[in-house]
């Protein structure tokens, strides 16, 4: 396995549930950790809790390229190159057709398929000059296989997984790797908004599924690990 000590990590979306207890993990194995998200005073008691300088924190919003392409670049002005990307992002609306709205479906794709659009295309050329990298994605289980309510979500994670599938493709003469993480019913803030009758008591813990991400950030130089599902065994879909 690769260690963390010395690695430069950016978790985006690091005031959720996953998020904010992967940047514990990653940077209590001596990894420098960087946090983005849109919550300014949850991203701040996130990085007041991992013990993550004011300095690596930006509030960023995924949805705005402007925004994505300011903080990337600013990074990148204090000479710091990031080795390791997560993509903690994203947003769920789980509604049936008839009272999906097009803004719900609009705002679904632009936060989950063009927000990682965008940071794909900002981090990339960094790690293209120095030919390594390693990008985390969350497509989720949905990203997979669908289910009846979420048109609008599986279109933004059937999305997100085909395109990286495709951008894997034009770095195979390169060192960047690419993983895609398939994550079932994980009882985070998720479903606070969610109207589903669902068992929360028997989904993922969000700090196994954080473990997960700290496991792949240290995924051996030699290989890749392309994707790994994690679901609840009770609610097994893939």
């Amino acid at each position: 396995m690769e260690i963390l000590k010395g690695k430069n990590v950016l978790i985006v979306g690091a005031t959720g549930g996953i998020g904010s207890r992967a940047a514990k993990l990653i940077s209590g194995s001596g990894a420098t950790v960087f946090l983005t998200g849109r919550n300014s005073a949850k991203l701040n008691e996130v990085a007041k809790e991992t013990g993550i300088p004011a300095d690596h924190v930006f509030t960023m919003d995924i949805t705005d390229e402007v925004s994505v392409n300011a903080t990337i670049q600013y990074i990148s002005d204090k000479e710091v190159e990031i080795d390791i990307v997560v993509n903690a992002a994203g947003i769920g609306i789980i509604k049936p057709m008839e009272t999906l709205s097009s803004s719900d479906f609009l705002q679904t794709i632009q936060t989950n398929l063009m927000g990682s659009f965008y940071l794909v295309k900002a981090i990339l050329p960094g790690m293209k000059a120095r030919k390594k990298g390693l990008i985390i994605n969350i497509p989720g289980v949905l990203g997979k296989v669908p289910m009846a309510g979420a048109a609008a979500y599986s279109a933004s994670k059937y999305g997100l997984t085909g395109m990286m599938q495709s951008i894997r493709e034009e770095l195979k003469r390169t060192d960047i790797r690419i993983t895609n993480l398939f994550l079932g019913g994980v009882d985070s803030s998720f479903w606070d908004t969610i109207d589903l009758r669902v068992q929360r008591d028997k989904m993922i813990l969000a700090e196994e599924a954080a473990k997960a991400i700290w496991f792949l950030c240290q995924q051996p130089v030699s290989g890749v690990v392309s994707e790994m599902v994690l679901q609840p065994f009770n609610h097994q879909a893939v």
